[in-house]
């Protein structure tokens, strides 16, 4: 299969509620990053996350399986550090092998719950 996807990827958007309704962790207010690999080896992943009042954090290190997809909740994040809740901030992902990354948002807030998502930006090397 030829190569799906790009090598460097941006969500320039990013804000993880401290609160939610409903039952968790299905209703868990969260940011998502969905990473699809069509290739035949494993991707290596490097997740770095901006702030606007601060140094980066990161990079936290993800690898997504050879012809597989993984749906990563920015929210489970901890090494090297957890993602403060409450905090705008941006994401760039990189990975060795051309990957497509889509970005979700579940803000349960309120009991109307609101749901976005949308495909991020590929940096065209």
């Amino acid at each position: 299969m030829m190569p799906i996807g790009h090598t460097r990827w941006a969500i320039a958007e990013g804000y993880i509620p401290s609160y939610s309704n409903g039952p968790e962790p299905q209703f868990t207010s969260h940011e998502t990053v969905s990473m699809l690999n069509a290739s035949e080896q494993d991707a290596h992943v490097r997740i770095t996350i901006f702030y606007s009042d601060r140094e980066p954090a990161g990079p936290y290190r993800i690898t997504v399986a050879a012809r597989r997809t993984m749906h990563l909740r920015f929210n489970n994040l901890t090494d090297p550090e957890p993602i403060p809740r409450d905090t705008d901030y941006a994401s760039v992902i990189e990975s060795d092998v051309p990957i497509v990354v889509q970005h979700t948002r579940l803000d349960s807030r309120q009991t109307a719950n609101a749901l976005l998502s949308t495909i991020a930006f590929a940096s065209h090397e």
